[in-house]
């Protein structure tokens, strides 16, 4: 499997590199908050010699209920992202859901991420890699809760031929049998290495209870921070190229996806966990 190289910031993620790491918040609330996650993950990550990237969405589009909040929106999310890129110097990664928003959001981020739902959508899917290449960005995309591994092949087929060039990383976060829960299967991620992606794990979401959070009566989705941990390890343990965790100075205040989310606190212990298992697998 060939690793991919994020040029720019001189990060390589891929067999023969070091973990990297995907954090920060699962939605952009204001910009002291994404400034204190920023720091603490960015010195972190640097005490423990991990490549960092900065992640945050503008908007969640795929909220369970039309009155959960879903963040900044486009211009002001994007304005955000842009200052925590220029104080801390650190790359970026967000997502994206319609095909319009692909050039704006490729001029800032430098991981541009397709969500799981919408994986197969091909014209999102080609627009996306077409305008982050020209910004000289690579792709980060979550496999759908409804594929098995072998079949992000046809992901990455659409890819390589709207680009001609590898750009892809592919993200695991379990699949759904539906009754409002996820399993990891982390044989996928051989798998999915095995068509010549690297491969990172989202354990935040994988770890979700879609539909199933009972202070909202299933208006949202519930979840199971305290598995964060056991999938990132498990995953990194099988081989995985890189986490994607989100984190929280409050959990339990957070405007989306709290019960999946793990305090900031919680980082460091984590971390040095994770990239003591990638020296072991890595040896």
């Amino acid at each position: 499997m060939a690793a991919l190289e994020l040029k720019r910031w001189n990060l390589s993620i891929g067999v023969g590199h070091p973990l990297v790491v995907i954090a920060g918040l699962n939605v952009l609330e204001d910009l002291e908050l994404a400034r204190d996650a920023a720091r603490h993950l960015k010195a972190v990550c640097a005490e423990l010699g991990l490549p960092y990237v900065f992640k945050a969405s503008f908007d969640k589009a795929n909220r369970s209920s039309i009155r959960s909040y879903r963040g900044p929106g486009l211009e002001e999310g994007l304005k955000m992202l842009r200052q925590i890129k220029a104080e801390f110097d650190v790359p970026i990664c967000t997502d994206l859901h319609e095909i319009d928003q692909a050039e704006a959001v490729a001029a800032v981020a430098d991981l541009v991420q397709i969500p799981a739902f919408l994986c197969r959508q091909t014209d999102l899917v080609v627009a996306t890699a077409q305008a982050t290449k020209a910004a000289g960005g690579l792709l980060h995309v979550k496999k759908g809760q409804f594929l098995a591994p072998w079949d992000c092949r046809n992901i990455l087929d659409k890819i390589k031929e709207a680009v001609e060039t590898d750009m892809t990383i592919l993200c695991e976060r379990g699949v759904s049998f539906g009754y409002n829960n996820l399993v990891v299967d982390m044989l996928g991620i051989a798998e999915m290495q095995g068509l010549g992606a690297p491969v990172t794990i989202d354990a935040t979401h994988a770890v979700q209870l879609p539909g199933a959070n009972p202070k909202s009566n299933g208006a949202s989705t519930g979840g199971r921070r305290e598995g964060v941990p056991i999938i990132a390890k498990a995953a990194v343990a099988a081989g995985a190229d890189g986490v994607f965790l989100e984190f929280h100075h409050d959990p339990d205040r957070a405007l989306c996806d709290g019960p999946s989310c793990l305090p900031l606190s919680e980082a460091a212990p984590l971390l040095r966990t994770l990239k003591a298992l990638r020296d072991a697998v890595q040896a």
